[in-house]
């Protein structure tokens, strides 16, 4: 009996130590281990920050995208913008800067250019060659990719820029969209940047922006008033581009005929950050049928985040880019991202703004 009580007692003496031992201060073994746990966790290593570097700059838009960018030769491919064929267009929402300016027969053509032209799968449908867009291509040192040519007036002035003539087996393929032979013929970036690495030189020796760009994460507020819609009449009502400001993605939607034209394969529509409408003589060419484009400079409106204002424009040489300033000569700041450019009549094309 003894022996049992003796060893009660025992087993009771050994619960309490235990108890009292969960009573201890924070310094006991069960606090340190949490403190090590917490520890640990505290000094898991955050994601690493992306330090930007001018090489990592899209200079045709002002944004960092990877390191090697900014030396990439740009490229300018002539689209079709034939009404008709407009759905069939592949490409330009890829595109850093879209050029538009009339051809002949009231309509007009596009230039875009793809700063890394490799990455774009599908671009066309490419068409033939005008003057006023090689002299464009040469103020960005791109290679020229066309199908075809005005023979009297763009043709002699090919010989000044680097360029492919494509067409079926040569860098383009003829592919069945439902319309007419003509608006068929596509190109393919890889394709293309292979071709164009085998000719030409592919790297810039020099690197300018195209523009004078805000930083990505500024909003850029213009003074001239609120711009939700902007309507250019190339030809009146016949042939007419629209751009509708989004105020959610901050960017502008093309329009065309109260249409949004997508993207054949992708079935996007093209937004754009910036939208620049240069006002400047348009006149028949000597011969009767192509349109010529003076880039001599003039007046013009630049629109962003829904907001406008008035501008001047000039270019000055063939390899000139293109030059906006305030009306006081001051260089205008572009918001970051991709630009359509409007070239326009100052006779009949004044932009309607909304």
């Amino acid at each position: 009996m003894f022996k049992k009580l003796t060893a009660l007692m025992v087993i009771l003496l050994l619960l309490l130590s235990v108890g009292c031992g969960g009573d201890k201060s924070p310094s006991d073994g069960t606090s340190d281990a949490s403190s090590v746990t917490s520890s640990v966790v505290s000094q898991t290593p955050s994601e690493p920050e992306v330090i930007k570097t001018p090489d990592m700059l899209n200079p045709l838009t002002g944004v960092y995208e990877y390191q090697g960018i900014d030396k990439l030769r740009p490229v300018a491919v002539m689209i079709n913008n034939d009404r008709r064929a407009q759905d069939a267009q592949a490409g330009l929402p890829e595109a850093d800067i879209i050029y538009e300016t009339e051809i002949e027969g009231g309509e007009t053509r596009l230039m875009a250019v793809f700063k890394d032209v490799e990455k774009v799968q599908n671009i066309g449908t490419v068409r033939s060659s005008r003057y006023v867009y090689i002299d464009l291509a040469m103020g960005h040192g791109a290679v020229y990719i066309h199908h075809g040519a005005d023979e009297v007036n763009a043709r002699p002035h090919l010989k000044h820029v680097d360029s492919f003539d494509i067409h079926e087996g040569l860098y383009g393929d003829r592919i069945k969209n439902g319309l007419a032979w003509e608006h068929t013929l596509y190109t393919h970036g890889p394709k293309l940047w292979a071709g164009i690495d085998k000719k030409f030189e592919t790297e810039l020796e020099t690197v300018t922006p195209w523009q004078q760009f805000a930083a990505e994460d500024e909003k850029v507020t213009l003074p001239d008033g609120t711009a939700t819609k902007i309507s250019v009449p190339y030809s009146g009502n016949y042939f007419k581009s629209v751009f509708i400001y989004d105020s959610a993605t901050g960017l502008y939607e093309r329009n065309f005929k109260d249409k949004i034209p997508t993207e054949y394969y992708t079935k996007e529509s093209t937004k754009v950050k910036n939208v620049v409408v240069c006002m400047t003589s348009i006149v028949d060419y000597p011969e009767g049928e192509h349109r010529k484009i003076s880039l001599s400079g003039g007046d013009g409106y630049y629109f962003t985040n829904g907001t406008y204002q008035a501008i001047k424009w000039s270019k000055g040489d063939s390899n000139d880019p293109m030059k906006f300033t305030d009306k006081d000569g001051n260089p205008i700041t572009f918001s970051a991202g991709n630009t359509w450019v409007c070239i326009a009549s100052k006779s009949y094309s004044k932009p309607v703004i909304e």
